[in-house]
Order: C-alpha cells, then sequence, then structure tokens
C-alpha cells in the first residue's frame, strides 16, 4: 500500500469548478441560465456556487467519508456523522430543487457540513494498493465520458461550439431547438451547469476513489463501499445518458423517446436500472478486487 493524492485531487477537480460556476452566474443573465433569477457576483455566481456545493459536491464528499471512515480517529469519526446529518436536508425539495437554483438561506446549512467533509477527508490519510487490475479501464472509460461532456464543459464556462469547426458539426449546442413538453424555441444546451456534467464528475470520483477499495480494514465496511460505489457509477451513467440523449438526439428531432429524468429519487425505471446495474457492479466488477489487491472479504478488520 502506498499514500495517495487522490482525495486532495477530487477536492481540487471541484474547486476550479466551483471557480467556472462563480464566474459564468456572475457575467451571464439569468435568462441564458437554468432556472435562476439572481445576478452578478453576489446573487448570481455565489448563489449557483452554495447549491452546487449541495450537489453535487456534497454527494462526493459522502462517498469520500465513507472510503476513509475506518481511518479516521475518533474525533474525526464524530466530526464526519456530523457533516453527513447537516448534509441530509439536500433531499428536501424545501432545500434543494432542480426547479429553482438559486441559493437560500437553508443552503447554508448543507454547504458548511461540505467544508467539514473537507477537512474531515483531508486530515485522514489515505492509501491505495500498489498494483492494482482495470486502471486501463478506468482511464479509457473517463476519457470517452469526458468527450461526451465537451459540450457542457463549454457551457460551465459559458461559451458553445456554434460555428467551431468539428466540434460544431459533431455537437449541437446554442442552435435553438425544441424538445417534447416544451413547444418554446431555446438553446440546445444552455449556457451554465448540467447535470450531465456534475454526473460526469462523479463517475471521475467513484473511479479514482474506487482504488481506495482494497485498503478498507472492515468487512461490512468494505462490502457497503464497494455496493455504493456500483450505484454511484449507474447514477452517474444514466444522467450523462439523461442529458445527452435529450440534448443530442430527442432535440435533433431523431425522436420523441426520453431516457428517464433520475437526478433526483424517483420511482421509475431509471432508478430500477440503477440499482439492478449498480449490485451488479459490485457483483462483477468491484467486489472481485478485494481478491485481486490481497484482501479477502472474510479478512478480519
Amino acid at each position: 500500500m502506498r499514500p495517495t493524492r487522490a482525495v486532495a485531487a477530487v477536492w481540487a477537480m471541484f474547486a476550479a469548478v466551483l471557480v467556472a460556476v462563480v464566474i459564468t452566474y456572475t457575467r451571464l443573465p439569468p435568462d441564458e441560465l437554468y432556472h435562476v433569477d439572481g445576478h452578478g457576483f453576489v446573487g448570481g455566481g455565489l448563489s449557483r456556487a452554495v447549491v452546487y456545493l449541495n450537489f453535487p459536491v456534497g454527494l462526493a464528499g459522502v462517498y469520500l467519508l465513507l472510503a476513509q471512515a475506518d481511518r479516521m480517529s475518533r474525533r474525526l469519526r464524530g466530526l464526519a456523522v456530523a457533516a453527513f446529518l447537516l448534509w441530509m436536508p439536500v433531499f428536501s425539495s424545501r432545500v434543494l430543487s432542480q426547479d429553482y437554483l438559486d441559493a437560500r438561506w437553508a443552503n447554508g446549512v448543507p454547504a458548511f457540513a461540505v467544508a467539514l467533509m473537507l477537512v474531515v477527508t483531508l486530515a485522514t490519510p489515505a492509501r491505495i494498493p500498489e498494483r492494482l487490475r482495470g486502471d486501463r479501464a478506468r482511464i479509457a472509460v473517463a476519457g470517452a465520458f469526458l468527450v461526451l461532456a465537451l459540450p457542457w464543459l463549454a457551457a460551465e464556462l459559458g461559451f458553445d461550439f456554434t460555428g467551431v469547426p468539428l466540434l460544431g458539426q459533431v455537437f449541437q449546442t446554442h442552435e435553438l431547438r425544441r424538445q417534447p413538453g416544451i413547444p418554446e424555441l431555446h438553446p440546445a444546451v444552455h449556457y451554465g451547469d448540467h447535470h450531465g456534467l456534475e454526473a460526469t464528475l462523479l463517475l471521475l470520483v467513484a473511479l479514482a476513489v474506487s482504488r481506495m477499495l482494497g485498503t478498507i480494514r472492515g468487512s461490512r465496511l468494505r462490502h457497503t463501499f464497494g455496493l455504493l460505489t456500483g450505484v454511484l457509477i449507474a447514477y452517474s451513467v444514466m444522467n450523462v445518458a439523461n442529458d445527452a440523449w435529450i440534448e443530442q438526439i430527442v432535440k435533433r428531432g431523431w425522436t420523441n423517446w426520453l431516457v428517464p429524468d433520475v437526478l433526483e429519487p424517483r420511482l421509475n425505471w431509471g432508478w430500477l436500472v440503477i440499482v439492478g446495474a449498480g449490485v451488479a457492479l459490485w457483483l462483477t466488477l468491484v467486489r472481485p478486487q478485494l481478491t485481486q489487491t490481497g484482501v479477502d472479504s472474510r479478512a478480519r478488520p
């Protein structure tokens, strides 16, 4: 085993995205963005950044807490539990809703929880195995999804590919389009944050941090973390599929069939796929890593 900087890399990645969010939502008017009313540095940029901290950064923070839980001191473990409980209000529509993405006072509590997660995870030593199978596959999957996310990365920075050679031909971005249920013309890819990009970043987190699976010493914690890894990967892929399918397929008029919205927990076949695929990933890909790294699931903590 050796120390890893994966945890710091995750927080650095989200810090860079937060900077982009602040800049884009500060300089662009609300009508060019998605479900926000505020404008300027405070009402636009900082407001949207606070909500972004709630989700998806908070979910990534919870995942990191679980990955490092068995290496925390008693004090840090208490702070981790407190951070998780303070973050839980994001599941209330009064705190976080895709229909209203301006910050409210209630968003301050989960944002503070994320700050606690940052402190706890950076103060806890993290280790990875010296050798681990599947790293090439991880890199290939990450690269493929980053290519798919190019329109969202541009939108996060407040730009598009309209008129750009090759990229503008492969992806539609700010062209005016319609979709089922929304008859008004609107950009195929609005400026600002997209849940497809959020899901892509969560997938990158899962691919990187899952490498720590073999270092978790408690059997129950290993199984819990492994199952969460499978579900997080499935959740991320389904959200990428939902956003990309609407923007690049449906809005071209090729079909009216939609991949279901799975951003929030709902009773639909999309969430059935997420749960089923998550369990399948755990059994076929994640769980076998325990033996590949020399850690047997029956070993003592």
